[in-house]
C-alpha cells in the first residue's frame, strides 16, 4: 500500500464527503425531523444542475453563484410542494403510502421532463478552476514526502457545504424558526401553544430542504458532467447518510457524509469503483444493528 496513496484517498474522501452532505442536509430536515419521506430530494438537486448549467452555458455564470441566486425560487417551489402534500395527504392522515407514492410521483415526472427537454446526453459547465489542482508536498526529514493532490473541482463544492452547513446551523439555533424547526417533530401542540403553526413551521422547514437542493445541485455539476437518471445514484446514499449520522441530527448528518465519503473513496482506491457503491449500503446496515439511533442521535 502506497503512502501517499493513501493520504490522497483520505483527502479525496473527506472533499466528496462534504459534497455529500450539502447533498443530504434536505433529507436530514424533511426525513429526519419532519418524518416526510422525500424520495424525490435527488430530483431537486437535478433540476439545480440543470439550471447551473443553463445559466452557466448562456451567461458564463459559476455554479455556485447560480446555485446562490435561485435560492429563493426553489424555496417556493418547496413550500408549493409541502402545501399540496399536506392538503392531499397529510391533512388526511394518509402520508405513510400515498404520500410516498407522490413523490416517488415527483422523481420520475421530473426526471422526464428533463430527457424531453435535454435528452440524456451528459451535460457539463466551463468555469476557470475546475479542472486545476492544488497540490503541497508534505512529510518530514523522517517520513517520505508526498504531494498531497486537492483537485478545486471538489474542493470549491466541499468548502461551501461547510459554510451553507455553518449558516444552516445558525439559523437553526440561534432563531425563533429554527428552534421551531427543531420542536415541530417532538411536540407540534407546545409549538402551537408557544404561537406558531406547526403546518406554517413544517412549510418553512420543508422549502428550506428544497432550497439546499439549488446549492447541491450546483456543487454537483462542477463535480461531474450530469444527465437527468444521475439522480438515482444518491437515493440509497443520502439516506443511509441520514440513518447514520443520526435522524434529524445535522451534526450526525455532516460526521456521517464524511465517515461515508473516507469510506467511498478508500474502497474505489485500494478495490476498485465498483465496490464503492455498496458501501453505503454496508455502512447503513451496521449502523442499524449495532447503533439504531445513529452516531449523534438520541
Amino acid at each position: 500500500m502506497s503512502f501517499d496513496l493513501l493520504v490522497n484517498a483520505l483527502i479525496a474522501g473527506v472533499l466528496l464527503g462534504g459534497f455529500y452532505a450539502a447533498v443530504t442536509v434536505g433529507i436530514s430536515i424533511s426525513f429526519g425531523i419532519l418524518d416526510i419521506v422525500n424520495i424525490a430530494h435527488p430530483a431537486f438537486v437535478i433540476l439545480g444542475s440543470y439550471i447551473a448549467y443553463i445559466l452557466n452555458a448562456r451567461f458564463g455564470l459559476d455554479p455556485v453563484l447560480v446555485g446562490i441566486l435561485v435560492l429563493p425560487a426553489f424555496y417556493a417551489l418547496g413550500a408549493a410542494v409541502y402545501q399540496v402534500y399536506y392538503v392531499s395527504f397529510e391533512k388526511r392522515g394518509k402520508e405513510a403510502l400515498s404520500g410516498l407514492a407522490f413523490f416517488f410521483g415527483l422523481l420520475f415526472i421530473t426526471e422526464v421532463l428533463l430527457i424531453l427537454v435535454f435528452g440524456v446526453d451528459y451535460r457539463y459547465v466551463q468555469v476557470a478552476y475546475i479542472d486545476a489542482n492544488f497540490g503541497k508536498f508534505l512529510g518530514t526529514t523522517a517520513l517520505p514526502k508526498i504531494i498531497a493532490e486537492l483537485p478545486m473541482r471538489m474542493l470549491v463544492p466541499c468548502v461551501m457545504s461547510i459554510v451553507m452547513f455553518i449558516v444552516l446551523l445558525l439559523f437553526i439555533k440561534r432563531t425563533f424558526i429554527g428552534r421551531a424547526i427543531m420542536a415541530v417533530s417532538q411536540d407540534a401542540l407546545a409549538l402551537q401553544l408557544q404561537g406558531a403553526s406547526p403546518v406554517r413551521i413544517k412549510r418553512i422547514a420543508f422549502a428550506i430542504s428544497i432550497a439546499t437542493a439549488a446549492m447541491a445541485g450546483a456543487f454537483l455539476i462542477i463535480i461531474q458532467p450530469v444527465e437527468p437518471s444521475v439522480g438515482r445514484e444518491y437515493i440509497g446514499r443520502v439516506f443511509a447518510i441520514c440513518v447514520l449520522g443520526g435522524m434529524g441530527s445535522l451534526t450526525g448528518t455532516l460526521i456521517g457524509a464524511m465517515l461515508l465519503g473516507v469510506a467511498e473513496s478508500l474502497t474505489a482506491t485500494f478495490y476498485g469503483p465498483s465496490w464503492a457503491p455498496a458501501v453505503s449500503f454496508g455502512l447503513l446496515l451496521l449502523t442499524l444493528a449495532f447503533r439504531p439511533s445513529g452516531i449523534m442521535g438520541r
